[in-house]
Parts: structure tokens; C-alpha cells; sequence
């Protein structure tokens, strides 16, 4: 099969970078012609850069011309899109319609229905755009980078789509990460036809079951922003002290260093490449995963899992799919800073329940997120959705 894997990268390194990455690697292995076709945002650097990008996000004829003549060399059998915004645009879509070459496309976040992607700003959650074809509020209230010029842009470009019918017609799978994003996505104004959404969550390479006997310290790793629930984190430790190890960068790492160096439990390691994640993992008694938004998915959960290593998680977007309680790990209600305490202390307290979560951490992981059961799924939408455009064309 010839897959053809298109993505626009942010600034930023981030999971959907990722991801693109590692299912691009995980065809090759399996023997098919995998090409990547990458954007870049680092290439908008000028105030002319950034107003052009703004005004190609409904259409770039540049970025079509480019895609069309990758597609007229490569001859793929599909094309999977990672990320179009901004550089790539929903052109990607028409030139694949025109071509007739069917085309699944990840959901990664939730721009098409709210211009901040993540559903979270003014520091809490906000879901009043998903069913709105314009969200005007949004603009006003510069939800994406606080920017009512850039944040219009991103209500333009979906409006415009979805008016246009570019996501129902265009698009012949959407693949979501967890069966709540397929639930939000589903009843949203975005408005897909029946089974046009399919569920396949990200996957990780084994890491290794980590100690038998672990170290008496919980671990958090990620960006230190609000909506990772970072500050409820930092409540909890404050009304029952535990030991805490806390890895990451971000607008809070002022913050968290600051609370650090006034409690002898807690040590932030700050930014740290993989292997020392990994190592930290199998070391730790369980992740603490405070997301206080509607994550997609939650890659350090099934990362921690792989390590036999629980997760103690806010019930909310994608860890409530992944985290099953007293089975991988433990729940509690967002932001609630004395219940994620209290799930702490208890698996201090309780070994038995350490090693039972421990055993079905493992067990979820190999039974869904290893890279052989993430093929059998990703190839299987690729074969749906050509079969479907072969027949189609013989009407």
C-alpha cells in the first residue's frame, strides 16, 4: 500500500508531531511506500508571513499546487492528514476529491468545532462553540493565541468548510483518539455522517515493565500550564505532603520551582528527554495526571502503562477512557484537590491495591496500545476507505 502522510507542524514540538512520526514509521515496518509531506510554521517568521498564513487558512492555492503535484509523482493508494492549520489548509481535501484518493484524517484536537483547540480558556472548560457554525464569542473573546485577528481566522476557515460541506463530503474517515472525543465530535456542528468517525487511540513502543518494587514517589510529566491542572496538583501536595517528582517546562515552571524549593518532598527535574522520563517512570509509584481539559487521548498514561506503572488521573476527556478505576489506576474529580490527596494516600497506604493496579496497567497496554494492535487498526480504516472509493467509482 502507498500512504501518502501529510502534517503541519507547530512551532512547538508536540504530540501530534509525535505521532506523525512513529505511525509513519510503524507502515514502513510492515512493508508499505510511506511518504511524508511536511509544513512547517517555523517558515512563518515576518508580519507578512503571518498575515498570509492567516488569509490561506480557508484555501492555500500554494500549498494545493504542491500537495497536487507530491500526490501526481507519489500515486498514493490514501492520504492520512495529521494537521492542516495553518500552512496546509482544507485544500488538502479538495485536491484529494479531485485526484480520487481517499483521505482519513486524525483528530488531534478540537479546532474544527472551537478556534482554541482545546476547549479550555479564561482558565476553565468552555464547550458553548462546539455546536456554533461561526462562533462569534470566540473572536471577541481572542481564544486562540488572545488574538481576535487570529482566532477570526480560525472561525472563518471551519465556518466556511463546514457550510461548504468540506468535512461530511470530503473527508471519508475522521479518526478520533477515545469514544468521548467521538461522543463531543459526534453531537457537534461539525456534523459527520454516520460512521464517518472511527475510534483508534495513539500507541507507544514497549518500554519494559519497570521495578517490582518501586520507589515511594508519585510523578508528573508534561507542560506546566493551568489546564494540565498543575496548580491543583500543588493544593493537593500542600494538604497531605507526599513525595513528588514534577518534569516539564512551561508558563508555570516559575511557579512550580518557587513550591519546590520550600518543600523538601518535592523535586522538580524540570525539562527532560525520554530516556529520563522512562527511567523516572519505572521507578515511580504511580503517574499523577491532573488534565483539568478535554485532553484527546493522554500519550504519558499509555506510556506509564507500558511500565506497569498506574496512573492516578482527573476524570475527565481522555483519561477517563483510559484510566478504569481499581483496575490501572484511580480517579477523581477535575480540579478537586483534596480527592486527588486522598487517592495518593491511598495507594500509599494500600500495597495490595499498588500491585493489583500495577498488573492491569500492563495488561491495558498490551492488550490496546502496542504498536501491532495500533496497525491492525489503522490498516483496516486504510482498507475500508479505498475499498469504498473502488466501488464508488465503478457506479
Amino acid at each position: 500500500m502507498r500512504i501518502l502522510i501529510i502534517h503541519n507542524h507547530y512551532k512547538q514540538v508536540g504530540g501530534e508531531d509525535t505521532v506523525f512520526f512513529a505511525e509513519a514509521a510503524l507502515l514502513e515496518k510492515h512493508g508499505h511506500e510511506v511518504e511524508k509531506f511536511a509544513f512547517s510554521n517555523n517558515n512563518v517568521v515576518s508580519a507578512l508571513d503571518k498575515v498570509q498564513a492567516a488569509l490561506g487558512v480557508v484555501y492555500n492555492p500554494k500549498s494545493a499546487r504542491l500537495i497536487r503535484d507530491k500526490m501526481q509523482e507519489f500515486k498514493p493508494d490514501v492520504v492520512h492528514v495529521h494537521n492542516f492549520f495553518p500552512l496546509v489548509s482544507p485544500a488538502v481535501f479538495s485536491v484529494c476529491q479531485q485526484l480520487g484518493v481517499p483521505v482519513v484524517m486524525t483528530l488531534h484536537n478540537y479546532r474544527l468545532v472551537c478556534p482554541s483547540a482545546l476547549l479550555f480558556y479564561k482558565g476553565k472548560v468552555q464547550t458553548e462553540n462546539i455546536n456554533q457554525v461561526f462562533p462569534v464569542k470566540a473572536i471577541l473573546n481572542k481564544v486562540y493565541r488572545e488574538s481576535a485577528f487570529q482566532t477570526a481566522s480560525v472561525v472563518l476557515a471551519t465556518g466556511v468548510h463546514k457550510l461548504l460541506g468540506t468535512w461530511r463530503n470530503k473527508i471519508d474517515r475522521f479518526i478520533v483518539l477515545t469514544p468521548g472525543a467521538a461522543a463531543l465530535f459526534q453531537n457537534s456542528s461539525l456534523r459527520p455522517k454516520p460512521g464517518q468517525l472511527v475510534v483508534k487511540p495513539n500507541f507507544t513502543e514497549d518500554l519494559g515493565t519497570g521495578a517490582s518494587q518501586r520507589n515511594n514517589y508519585f510523578l508528573f510529566v508534561g507542560r506546566l500550564t493551568p489546564e494540565k491542572g498543575v496548580e491543583t496538583l500543588l493544593k493537593a501536595h500542600q494538604l497531605k505532603p507526599f513525595p513528588l517528582k514534577i518534569i516539564g517546562d512551561g508558563p508555570l515552571a516559575d511557579k512550580v520551582a518557587a513550591y519546590a524549593a520550600k518543600h523538601a518532598e518535592v523535586e522538580y527535574l524540570g525539562f527532560q528527554k525520554r530516556d529520563r522520563v522512562v527511567q523516572e517512570l519505572k521507578q515511580a509509584k504511580a503517574l499523577i495526571f491532573p488534565s483539568e481539559w478535554h485532553e484527546t487521548f493522554g500519550m504519558t498514561i499509555v506510556e506509564a502503562f507500558s511500565t506497569a506503572t498506574p496512573a492516578i488521573a482527573a476524570e475527565i476527556g481522555g483519561a477517563a477512557h483510559l484510566v478504569q478505576e481499581r483496575y490501572n489506576g484511580l480517579l477523581y474529580a477535575p480540579g478537586q484537590a483534596a480527592m486527588l490527596a486522598e487517592k495518593v494516600q491511598q495507594l500509599q497506604q494500600d500495597e495490595a491495591l499498588a500491585n493489583t493496579l500495577a498488573i492491569g496497567a500492563r495488561a491495558s497496554y498490551e492488550q490496546h496500545y502496542t504498536p501491532q494492535a495500533n496497525y491492525d487498526l489503522l490498516i483496516n480504516i486504510y482498507q475500508e476507505v479505498i475499498s469504498a472509493k473502488k466501488a464508488k467509482a465503478h457506479l
